[in-house]
């Protein structure tokens, strides 16, 4: 971990990286591609040690309240934070001026800042997004190994529920001969509508893999799944675009369970919604979520 002075905060589109770097370990993770052109090793945290006041100094000159969105790029509830709250202390300046919140991350360690997602959500509005990748328990302890697993990103969707805060699942990715399974598009769909999300953001069945991340990703094939590397090489070579062959059946089924449910599987529509701040919100009731 090392400490920059960052020189600015808030990017054209209201979004926030408070990190640069990761240490969830996920074996798909786009963010080591090369075209990011990070100058140290992705597990080598940066920290924006000025970011709160920075956004601080942004938004107070600022006319117009925004939705604020961070977690894109990097998790904002990595290990560091624990120690360093320089989410929460970013959270708390976003309180403080009424903005609204928009904030993605795979870890239950969002809901040591529950009181502060209520408050927005009360004076503006937040949406707590979650990554689901698999059902499986055991095999997300392989594909997301130093994060908490599906289950417990669950009961994290079923709190926010609960206290009225909306949310929103990203389904990806979905790896081919991995998880690319009805069982698995299921059951994580079932987890979403006992949750009742609001919506799920998916990019087709499958992933994406580019110089950085195609030669993580390989190395842990090969680790965890003998064979799999070359079954992958001689299936797709270098390619982008890394699409499950079975993707129009569990489009089908994705689709078709969402609209079943009441669930924005639109991913245009989703983004709309993690983007709009009302004049007016109102915040989500139990009567409502009950449909």
């Amino acid at each position: 971990m090392h400490y920059v002075e960052a020189k600015g905060i808030l990017s054209a589109s209201n979004g926030v990286n408070l990190y640069r770097g990761c240490t969830h370990g996920c074996i798909y993770c786009d963010s080591r591609s090369r075209c990011y052109q990070f100058s140290h090793e992705f597990e080598d945290i940066e920290v924006k040690r000025n970011a709160a006041e920075l956004l601080e100094k942004t938004l107070r000159s600022r006319r117009k309240k925004c939705m604020i969105g961070t977690g894109a790029m990097c998790d904002p509830y990595m290990h560091c934070e624990e120690q360093l709250q320089l989410t929460r202390k970013c959270l708390e300046v976003i309180d403080r001026y009424e903005c609204g919140l928009a904030i993605q991350t795979k870890s239950d360690r969002i809901l040591r800042d529950l009181d502060i997602l209520k408050s927005i959500n009360k004076k503006a509005k937040c949406v707590v997004q979650m990554t689901l990748t698999t059902y499986d328990e055991e095999l997300c302890r392989i594909l997301e190994p130093n994060v908490c697993t599906t289950r417990d990103r669950v009961k994290v969707l079923q709190i926010c529920r609960d206290n009225g805060i909306p949310t929103v699942v990203w389904l990806s990715p979905i790896l081919p001969f991995i998880n690319d399974t009805r069982e698995n598009i299921e059951g994580i769909l079932d987890y979403c509508i006992e949750a009742k999300v609001y919506g799920v953001i998916h990019f087709g069945m499958g992933l994406t893999l580019r110089e950085g991340s195609r030669e993580y990703f390989y190395a842990a094939l090969d680790r965890h799944f003998p064979g799999m590397k070359e079954k992958y090489s001689e299936r797709f070579g270098y390619a982008y675009e890394i699409p499950s062959d079975r993707s129009r059946e569990l489009t089908a089924l994705f689709c078709r369970k969402c609209k079943e449910n009441g669930i924005v599987c639109d991913t245009e529509q989703c983004f709309q919604y993690l983007h709009e701040l009302p004049e007016k919100y109102e915040q989500l009731s139990l009567e409502t979520m009950m449909f």
